[in-house]
């Protein structure tokens, strides 16, 4: 079910409000790209997620069994490429795959979870956590 292209996007965890401005929800976004991941048979996973102007992680991880009648999972580990923008980055995803309605209409294939940066990188720390969806785009 993993292996595609996804549009990915993750979003800062603010608590206030976006209230109809679409700058303060523009202002949300915390990353931005297409994750290519292919599903090995035994359940590992690799890729990368390309962010555009040379901004590339590699990932590497594997995919979950289901916790009970919940979603299956997988995490992964995303990181730099040596010689590029992203050297020395580090991120970890975790997450599931979305519950796809019986009776729903035009429903294309999603996924949610948590991001957090491992390494820092350019000033800003480790620990910092969002959320993230990600669209099948293929």
């Amino acid at each position: 079910m993993l292996t595609g292209d996804w549009i990915y996007r993750s979003f800062r965890n603010d608590k206030k409000l976006v209230a109809g401005d679409p700058q303060v929800a523009l202002a949300l976004i915390f990353g931005e790209g297409v994750m290519q991941i292919n599903q090995g048979a035994s359940g590992y996973l690799s890729g990368t997620f390309d962010m555009g102007g040379g901004y590339v992680l590699d990932l590497v991880g594997s995919s979950l069994a289901h916790a009970g009648n919940g979603p299956p999972g997988f995490e992964f580990s995303g990181k730099g490429r040596d010689g590029t923008p992203t050297e020395g980055w580090q991120y970890d995803y975790r997450g599931t795959e979305n519950h796809a309605w019986p009776d729903g209409v035009d429903q294309v294939p999603t996924l949610v979870g948590t991001v957090i940066r491992s390494k820092p990188h350019g000033g800003a720390p480790a620990g910092y956590s969002a959320s993230f969806i990600c669209v099948l785009r293929n």
